[in-house]
């Protein structure tokens, strides 16, 4: 290992302040590369909790006076302050991450990159003027921030996930008590020197890392107004029963589909569908989950992918050779090792890896693999893996590969490959995804794309990216005025 980063941040954040808070109680941090205790930080308790929202209520009020270009310059600043510490932050969340180094690299750029955005998304979230059946009235419509979100942020992309709620929330004039996970909250407290640099007021945004119980207090809390989740769609089901009528803006679990059609340019697709299922170890919820080949091109997609994946190279995050880390934790380790074992059951064929690597510092490398001529009934199939699997489910058809794609509870982003328009276009109409990629990995994002799941999927509702966040950060207010005598 090269010379690894040493957290400075390691107390809650409250009201602009560092600190231990009311608990005793500390959570450790341990790499998931090293195995090593890289740092402890305290629990949160509901006294933390209560200090927090309290401050954020005392902040917000002042915020939204402060007008929108006010607002946004400060926004600016942040972003600034946050370029400022790319590669500082980026070496802090490849240690508690896992993910290579330079994933963290684009991840914090894109961090920053977000609050320069929403800046300039807010001085444009524009209102209207609305006709109306009484000519003596005027029908006024605008957008009003909603107060404080309680937001709880995944560990697979800390800093960016991060960045995904609390820039739009601070350009709209809400304040913010953030619940990052106990095992990946380093990098996001070093982030809040940049804040404080940049002169965001004391209160409107704290962070509390904490775990599931300290997430329900959060968001049944009286004080919160909205809540902002990404996670599994199992979490965001007992988030929702809790919430009770607060609005929700939830990214949750994905079970990508990429549809590979008998004419679509296999080379391409092959590369796209490797990157798709080893990025961040496949720790994505858009990561390449599922690929539904058609049959005719089967064999040829197959040894495309092989040939690719030979460049997949496991090991040290830190090495600049490296483009797989070790996984997160043991949790989503465990579920590899069931889905594989289920796998071996069924008689799939393992074509590459198949398990985790021996001789490594953690237990937590796992081998890039490929599983060919997976069944629908399968895990690898039904489930969401979120590590770095490749399955390929063979397809009889155009119309068998589109009922295989939607059959599936969830549904967030899906990518098809093809070179003929009307099947482009078929399918990005047809298939049950909030997002639909052609010709490059499902795993594809950018900043300012609405991204989000399909109705009637339990991929949550919303979405995150550019203006459309804006809007599910606030709500529609109508001033109407009589201007008759």
């Amino acid at each position: 290992m090269s010379s690894l980063p040493v957290p400075t941040r390691t107390q809650l954040f409250i009201a602009g302040e560092f600190t231990d808070g009311a608990s005793t109680e500390r959570a450790d941090i341990f790499s998931p590369s090293t195995g090593e205790k890289i740092a402890s930080i305290p629990v949160p308790t509901t006294a933390d909790l209560d200090l927090a929202v309290a401050k954020a209520h005392e902040a917000k009020t002042a915020w939204r006076k402060l007008g929108v270009f006010a607002r946004a310059e400060i926004c600016h600043r942040v972003g600034t302050a946050l370029e400022s510490r790319v590669e500082e932050l980026a070496r802090l969340q490849s240690l508690e991450q896992g993910k290579p180094y330079e994933e963290s690299l684009a991840d914090v750029k894109e961090a920053a990159q977000l609050f320069h955005l929403h800046a300039e998304d807010a001085v444009r979230l524009y209102g209207e003027t609305l006709p109306s059946n009484d000519i003596q009235k005027r029908q006024i419509t605008q957008r009003a921030p909603i107060g404080v979100f309680g937001i709880i942020t995944p560990w697979n992309f800390p800093l960016l996930m991060f960045a995904e709620f609390v820039a739009p929330g601070l350009a709209t004039g809400n304040a913010h008590v953030v619940k990052p996970p106990t095992n990946t909250p380093l990098t996001v407290l070093a982030a809040m020197d940049a804040l404080v640099e940049a002169g965001v007021p004391n209160g409107l945004v704290s962070v509390l890392p904490g775990e599931g119980e300290f997430g329900a207090a959060l968001v049944s809390h009286p004080g919160i107004d909205a809540v902002g989740f990404i996670g599994s769609s199992a979490t965001a089901t007992k988030i929702q029963a809790t919430a009770g009528l607060k609005p929700l803006l939830i990214e949750a679990s994905g079970n990508g589909p990429v549809v590979v059609l008998a004419d679509a340019n296999i080379e391409r697709a092959a590369k796209a569908a490797v990157d798709g299922a080893f990025y961040c170890a496949g720790q994505v919820c858009c990561a390449t989950e599922r690929v539904i080949v058609h049959k005719d091109v089967h064999e040829k997609f197959v040894a495309a992918v092989l040939e690719y994946s030979k460049t997949v190279v496991l090991g040290d995050p830190f090495d600049p050779n490296t483009n797989l880390g070790p996984l997160n934790n043991e949790g989503v380790a465990a579920k590899m090792d069931r889905h594989m074992e289920d796998a071996r059951e069924r008689g799939l064929d393992i074509l590459l890896g198949g398990g985790r690597r021996e001789g490594q510092p953690t237990d937590l490398y796992y081998e890039f693999t490929v599983v060919d001529n997976v069944t629908t009934d399968s895990l690898l199939s039904r489930e969401e893996s979120f590590g770095p699997v490749l399955p390929i489910i063979v397809a009889e058809d155009d119309d068998d590969a589109l009922r295989i794609a939607n059959d599936d509870p969830l549904g967030l982003q899906g990518a098809v490959f093809t070179e003929n328009l009307s099947k482009a276009f078929r399918f990005m109409e047809e298939m049950e995804v909030g997002q639909v990629v052609v010709n490059d990995s499902n795993g594809w994002w950018d900043v300012n794309m609405p991204f989000g799941g399909a109705g009637g999927k339990g991929t949550g509702w919303g979405r995150i990216g550019g203006m459309y966040t804006l809007h599910d950060m606030t709500y529609l207010r109508t001033g109407v005025i009589h201007i008759g005598a």
